[in-house]
């Protein structure tokens, strides 16, 4: 663990390229993956190693999802803000069922998580520099403010929307006005 996914490839990095959409998306879908250790934490004295797979989809830009592999045959997985993540590297953000906070342990830095959801809690530590590397990596893929741009919402509506030779039926009066053409 603590490698890029198919390191040897492409430079250690893994941004795939998914060719071929035809539904108003951008067409080039990077994806930007990163497995880890991660530490669950038990208690300030105990923690275990939970292997863990960070992944980016420019084509779900918003979004970054986390895959724990717990030992079973069901891997957990967390979606939630990049936003979050990138700000929970420099000081403490979220509110609710994700929380993310910088800090040191043993005087390395870590982001710590914290999980909530109806089936429990969490509380993971994430080496701070491989998060940090892998949250840029993110950052170049899909830049903060292009995010919108990716998900083609504005060719999506300009289609919804656009008017078509049955609209001039819906749009004609269909009780012409009392005055005749021809003055009867």
């Amino acid at each position: 663990m603590g490698n890029d996914v198919n390191n040897d490839l492409n430079d250690g990095r893994n941004e795939r390229k998914n060719e071929g959409r035809h539904d108003g998306r951008n067409s080039d879908t990077a994806v930007v993956e990163r497995e880890l250790e991660l530490k669950l934490v038990l208690s300030p004295e105990r923690s275990i190693p939970v292997p863990a797979l960070l992944s980016y989809r420019s084509d779900d830009p918003y979004a970054v999802h986390v895959t724990f592999h717990l030992g079973t045959d069901h891997p957990v997985s967390w979606t939630f803000a990049r936003e979050l993540l990138v700000e929970g590297v420099f000081r403490p953000c979220g509110h609710g069922d994700v929380r993310a906070w910088p800090t040191k342990v043993g005087g390395r830095g870590v982001v710590l998580m914290a999980l909530s959801s109806p089936d429990g809690d969490a509380l993971l530590e994430a080496p701070a520099a491989q998060v940090s590397a892998w949250l840029e990596r993110t950052l170049r893929a899909v830049p903060p403010g292009t995010e919108a741009a990716r998900l083609g919402i504005d060719d999506g509506l300009a289609e919804l929307l656009a008017p078509t030779p049955a609209d001039d039926l819906w749009l004609c009066d269909p009780w012409p006005s009392d005055e005749s053409k021809d003055g009867e």
